[in-house]
């Protein structure tokens, strides 16, 4: 199967390892087929769509009202898009899955330019390599790779998440620990970016150009809209599709270990933290036995009430591996070492089940929620392991079963990555952490924003609040952005929010920005701003 480059009329011209659309390009273009598309289509607020594309976010805790939602099929619309809107002085974003942290969608926009239809997932042969459309939900990415060539990608866990900003953030899950991150294997990038006169033009950057790189890590929002991905293993050979990207596990081995909050003490919810960033700091190398084991602790705030509720810790491992069992229990043995857990019978599955069945649904996803981020290059130390089981053991009524420490597997090939060689600086840590509040809608969340906030702060209190890069600290990850690590009420540190999710790369992304975004078209709270 080949894609075609939708939109390009005239041939394209190579510039510094880019090819940049001609001009007069197709307003309407055609798909893959050569058959016209569907779109563009405006939808206004007196348009019954409206109210669906409003609704159209993970995270309720924030509003997207647009003077209009730009619905488009084919680069050559994402161009005409941006034009129109630039010419017209409005304020654009993007929007692929609507997963977003925060609500860097929402706020100020006046253009949303939704990239839900834009989903294609095939292989290139003219580039020798896969592409996927930004629109695609990794599910969607999953499936088709798998059940056409073999492979795939390690990318994360829900489903419903959009390739759009989860590659650019760098983007990881599952099989990071052995093949790293997804934004690894970008091959190449198309960008629609507009110029300093205002005129958008779509933009192909291969492997080695600056706008190429910045897409490795950089972040959403902030160059351009992303249109599409073509993705390889830079290590490949050859052009036999089966061998250009990791071939995921023919089976995979899961299980569950669960503790409850009844009788867990300081002390022994200290020594389960401690064993189980002790455990990952020793296995995270990428020659590691535990390379292909993932894990995701979950430990939810105590409820009120006889049931205290608990915590779980599912794991998974490649059912190929030699004494997979083995070593899947003595992992949960590992990290219950004098806390034994409760584990049911193990799991085997072919793999795409085994993805359906342990990814995060859409009712797991949506609802109203603030998130923090941290990349952990140790474990905790006892004294943050304390203010963990302070916050969540007396998390107050109203945040009762609505505050999680989340602890994430990482490491493993992911850190065999030089920080320079793409955008992802942070090539270090062993776990990443989510500080998760959540709550109902009739709910105003005030206490659980002010819960979330003490943890993360409280868990960083020896670096400013925040978890600047240094000790057992990593940094943040831009992909779970949050906006108060630019806020000096809770970052005390005077270590800038850049440094926290880019570290020294930051530089040279503000150059990038300067270079291909001069009218500072896209921008957010968290945006890379050009060199002052």
């Amino acid at each position: 199967m080949t894609v075609s480059r939708r939109g390009f009329i005239g041939g394209t011209a190579a510039l510094g390892g880019t090819a940049v659309l001609a001009d007069g390009v197709n307003a309407a273009g055609v798909n893959a087929a050569g058959a016209p598309s569907a779109g563009p289509v405006i939808v206004r607020p007196d348009d019954p769509r409206y109210a669906d594309l409003a609704e159209r976010r993970v995270n309720l805790r924030h509003r997207h009202t647009p003077e209009y939602f730009h619905l488009v099929t084919t680069t050559a619309q994402v161009v005409a898009a941006v034009d129109q809107a630039v010419r017209a002085g409005r304020r654009i974003t993007v929007r692929s899955g609507g997963h977003c942290y925060e609500n860097f969608v929402g706020d100020g926009s006046q253009v949303i330019i939704d990239l839900v239809e834009m989903n294609e997932v095939a292989f290139d042969a003219k580039r020798g390599a896969f592409v996927v459309e930004a629109g695609a939900t990794l599910m969607q990415a999953y499936r088709t790779l798998y059940y056409g060539w073999g492979v795939t990608l390690p990318g994360g866990q829900c489903g419903g998440v959009a390739a759009g900003g989860h590659i650019m953030g760098g983007g990881y899950g599952p099989l990071s620990r052995r093949h790293g991150l997804t934004a690894d294997y970008v091959h190449a990038v198309e960008v629609v970016v507009v110029d300093a006169s205002g005129r958008a033009r779509a933009v192909i950057a291969d492997r080695g150009h600056d706008l190429w790189w910045a897409h490795t890590g950089g972040g959403g929002g902030n160059f351009g809209i992303v249109t599409r991905y073509w993705l390889r293993d830079p290590r490949a050979r050859g052009d036999d599709p089966s061998k250009l990207l990791p071939r995921p596990p023919a089976a995979v081995l899961s299980g569950i270990a669960m503790w409850n909050w009844k009788g867990m003490t300081e002390e022994s919810f200290r020594r389960l933290l401690r064993n189980h960033g002790t455990w990952h700091e020793r296995n995270s190398a990428a020659d590691s036995p535990y390379a292909s084991l993932w894990s995701s602790m979950i430990i939810p705030s105590m409820k009120t009430g006889d049931d205290p509720g608990g915590m779980i810790m599912p794991a998974q491992i490649d059912a190929g591996v030699p004494g997979a069992e083995r070593l899947l229990q003595d992992f949960f043995a590992a990290v219950g070492d004098g806390i034994p857990p409760v584990v049911p019978p193990l799991t085997r599955q072919p793999w795409y089940q085994a993805v359906r069945s342990l990814s995060l649904g859409a009712d797991q996803e949506v609802g109203h929620h603030k998130a923090k981020s941290a990349h952990m290059r140790a474990r905790f130390t006892d004294e943050q392991a304390d203010v963990a089981y302070d916050h969540l053991t007396n998390p107050g009524p109203e945040v009762s079963d609505g505050g999680i420490l989340w602890l994430l597997s990482y490491g493993g090939q992911v850190n065999s990555v030089a920080p320079t060689a793409t955008a992802t600086h942070e090539r270090s840590s062993v776990m990443k952490v989510i500080h998760l509040a959540a709550w109902s809608p009739e709910q105003d969340g005030e206490a659980h924003m002010e819960w979330v906030r003490n943890l993360h702060s409280k868990t960083f209190r020896a670096t400013g609040g925040v978890p600047v890069p240094g000790g057992n600290c990593g940094g943040a990850y831009i992909n779970y952005p949050d906006a108060d690590h630019a806020d000096p009420r809770w970052n005390t540190s005077g270590v800038p929010w850049s440094t926290l999710y880019y570290g020294e790369n930051y530089a040279r992304l503000q150059r990038i920005k300067a270079r291909w975004d001069p009218r500072g078209v896209f921008r957010h709270a968290l945006s890379v701003r050009p060199p002052s």
